[in-house]
Formats: C-alpha cells, structure tokens, sequence
C-alpha cells in the first residue's frame, strides 16, 4: 500500500477517513494486480471541499504576492525532495517508465510550479490605460479534475496557476492514478498552505467531477480528458455559467515536407508519437509525407520501432511500459484490429502483446502505412503507441490532411528550410505547432482548436484563465 490509512481526502487543511465503504481499486497496468484503492467520494464530500474553499478565499485572495511566490517555491523543493517517490507512484499507478518518469514526467510537473513563480515576480495585475485601471482579479473557487495520463504533470498545470492567481480550489485526480495526487496534497500540506485553499476529494469522474462542475459555489472548472468527458463537464456547469477550461483530445499530425531530414526526423517522429506509450493528447500519431518518399519513411520507422525496448517500467532499459489501464488497453486493441479490417497496410506491430510478454496492459509498437482519411485509425484518437502514415503530392494537399480532423491540440512541421516550415505552421489550426522537434517550453500557450478544447494552459497564458479583468474607469 502506498498510503496510510486515512489518507482519504484532503479538506480545510487535513487528512480526512472518507464516511463511504466504497473504494475503487488501483491497478498496477504491468502486473494487472490490485496495489491500492481510493475513495469514492460524493457529493458531501465535495460540498464539504468547496464550502472550505469558499471560506479561503477571501483571506487567500489578499495575500501578498511575495507569499503566493514563497509557498510556490517551497511546493516545488517538496517535489523535488520526493522525486523517487513521486516515479516510483507513477509506475506503479500508471505504468510509466522509469526512463521517461525521470526525463519527463516528474520535471515538466516541477516545471509548471517553477515557472508560475517566474511569473509572478513581473506580472501587472494593474495597469493604467489613460485614466483607467485594468485590473485582474483571482475568479474565485476553481475546480480541477485532472487525467491518469501525466499526473503530476497535470496536477501541477492547474493548480499551480490557481495558487498563483490567489483562487482557492478543490481537485479531483483521476481515481485510475490517484497515488501521486495523494503525495502532491502531502506536499502542499508540508509547504504550508493554508487550511481550505486546496482540497482534495477522490472519486469517479461522474459522481466527483459531475458534482464539482454543477456546484453553485464553484466559480471555474478545468479539465483535462476526453472530448466525451469534457462535454460532459461543460453541459453540467451552463446552467451556473461558471468558466469552463477545456484541454481534450487530439490526433496531431506530423507533416514532413519534401527538404526535411528523413534520416533524423523520421525516427524522432516515431518516438515523438510513441512517448508515454502514446498516451499524450498532443501526440503526433498522423505522420503526413511525400508520396515520392514512402519507402523511404517506411523503412527509417520500421528501423526506430527496432530500437524500442517494451517491458517492465521498473526496469532501467525500457521505453515503452504497459497501457496504463485495462479500458484503455482493449480500446487501443480494437483500433488496432479496426486498422487491419478497413485495408490499411501493417508495418508492423499488431494485435496482441508484444513477444514474451504475458501479462500486463502491453501493446505492439504498431504502424499502419497507405492510411486514408475515411479510416478510424486516421480520424479517431487512439492513445497508444500506434501510427499511422498518410501521403500527399502537394504541400496544399499536406495541409488539407493536416487540418482534416474535428481536433486541433498539437502538430510538427519537419523541414530544412525555415521559412517553409514557418508557412505551413501557420496554416494548420492547431494550439501549438513544433517546428523541427524544438525543446518543450513551460511557457509556451498549449490548449486547441475544435473539439481539442477551449482556454490554455502553461505560463502566463494558463495564469490568466484563473483571472477576471475588471476596468475602474476615473480611476
């Protein structure tokens, strides 16, 4: 077990023993054994978490500045002191590898703390326009129901830009990946923050989240999920007209353009989709190339699936762990078997568990090439490491493939010449286009277009979501 007992919810400033006797179980994806459970939380118990945030906010909300920067650092010290802890909580949850827990997961989710201290040190929350004061204002209780995908990741994107803001909140985990949410409220807790300015309540999306979203005293929600559920989300909360943030799915594309370096890009194109087992929203799981160099793109992909070590996420040499829970792991297996059904051309992978394997959510690097747009594994977002490889002859046609989805969260640009690939980024609707697999930036506007959502988060951008703008004209 990974808790103590006790260790339900986290309200008004403590630990509370949840009063229900229901616990929803915590798998371990690469072993398919139970290792922990949650409660199930209802709507008491949120009531309970936003009346404490409620009675928060009006002292949290005035506190200085300077304060706000001071417990954002000592949260980020926190994760930092409990980083193994933090990795080892997101393999066993979640299935993470080790690798990718060190490189990625755990300090892009320190990263989203540090960097709304950053912010706030230069941030105007007044300014003068002629004669007018533009000020902005914390919104109020906000809450934030988070997915199982990047856990801490993010946690931290939304929390850490709430504390910022001055709003007081109620976060709701995802009950599939609840063990790192549970060390992350210890931390806050151990930092200092003030009774009610975060809670923590578990539970399934429905009960939890539906309660959060539909509560009166709420003043925002943002979430992080599935189109189905943000839809969801956002009819429960219409009839308050509370603000909804958004960030959702995606079905990113990658589009090479006919200067770019295969021999490079390819391979970082393949792992770029396949990156936390391809269970990232902004995945480039679309790979777009000329038709002239098919063969060629087939056989650089073929070469970096090689490379590609599935197995134990415990393990030091692994890349790729298990599917981080069962649901997941069928859907990513009927899309893989839809692939084969509607025509598309198996490169390699497939149905079934790697070699080897025998237990444990694991799937076959899979990649599909002559992928057309009529088909689910081009259209639908499948969230495993499965790619699919579309053609065209001219870059209008790349770009009409690039903008034909119902999403608009992520997409690459892959070319020698600068000035073209800034042309085509341009053109396609997404939130965030990457040119040439830049560096991730902590500070750069991510949230999408279409169904991908609506708001964003990260750096000032995602600061500014937990804001109101008030105008005191005479001022």
């Amino acid at each position: 077990m990974f808790t103590q007992a006790g260790q339900d919810f986290y309200i008004d400033g403590a630990w509370q023993r949840a009063d229900t006797a229901q616990r929803l179980p915590v798998f371990d994806p690469a072993r398919e054994t139970p290792i922990d459970d949650v409660a199930a939380g209802g709507r008491h118990d949120v009531d309970a978490a936003v009346a404490a945030a409620r009675k928060a906010f009006a002292s949290w909300s005035q506190v200085s500045v300077d304060a706000r920067i001071a417990l954002l650092e000592r949260i980020a010290e926190g994760i930092e002191a409990r980083g193994e802890q933090f990795i080892e909580a997101m393999i066993a949850e979640m299935g993470t590898s080790r690798r990718f827990a060190r490189t990625a997961q755990l300090p892009f989710g320190l990263a989203h703390v540090r960097v709304q201290a950053e912010i706030l040190r230069d941030y105007r929350f007044r300014f003068m326009q002629d004669s007018t004061a533009i000020c902005r204002e914390p919104i109020g209780v906000c809450g934030l129901i988070t997915p199982w995908n990047w856990p801490l990741y993010q946690i931290t994107a939304k929390v850490a830009p709430a504390l910022a803001a001055g709003c007081t909140l109620v976060l709701k985990p995802s009950e599939l990946s609840p063990l790192s949410a549970r060390l992350f409220a210890q931390v806050l807790h151990d930092a200092g923050v003030p009774p009610g300015v975060f809670n923590m309540v578990t539970g399934t999306g429905e009960t939890v989240g539906g309660a959060l979203a539909a509560h009166p005293d709420i003043d925002m929600i943002s979430i992080t999920g599935s189109t189905r559920a943000g839809v969801e989300v956002a009819k429960a909360a219409a009839p308050t007209v509370k603000r909804v943030v958004q960030e959702l799915g995606g079905k990113s594309p990658n589009v090479f353009l006919d200067d770019a370096d295969f021999a490079d890009g390819v391979a970082k194109g393949v792992m770029a989709g396949f990156r936390n087992c391809g269970q990232s929203c902004s995945a480039p799981t679309r790979m777009i190339v000329p038709r002239a160099r098919l063969e060629e793109v087939e056989t650089l992909a073929l070469a970096a699936v090689a490379e590609i070590v599935v197995g134990d996420p415990r393990h030091e040499a692994t890349v790729l762990g298990p599917i981080a829970n069962g649901a997941q792991y069928a859907r990513v297996q009927a899309l893989i078997q839809a692939g084969i059904d509607e025509g598309a051309r198996l490169l390699c992978g497939g149905p079934g568990r790697p070699e080897g394997l025998s237990t444990g959510y694991f799937a076959r690097p899979t990649i599909f090439s002559d992928v057309t747009l009529d088909m689910r594994i081009a259209k639908e977002e499948i969230f495993g490491p499965v790619l699919s490889i579309l053609t065209y002859e001219t870059e209008e046609e790349a770009i009409r493939i690039a903008n034909d989805t119902r999403y608009g969260l992520g997409a690459h640009v892959q070319s020698a010449n600068q000035e073209s690939a800034r042309r085509v980024a341009r053109q396609i609707r997404a939130g965030q286009v990457h040119i040439n697999y830049p560096a991730w930036d902590g500070k750069a506007a991510f949230g999408g277009y279409g169904q991908s959502g609506n708001g964003r988060e990260f750096g000032v951008f995602g600061l500014e979501e937990y804001l109101e703008v008030k105008s005191i004209l005479g001022y």
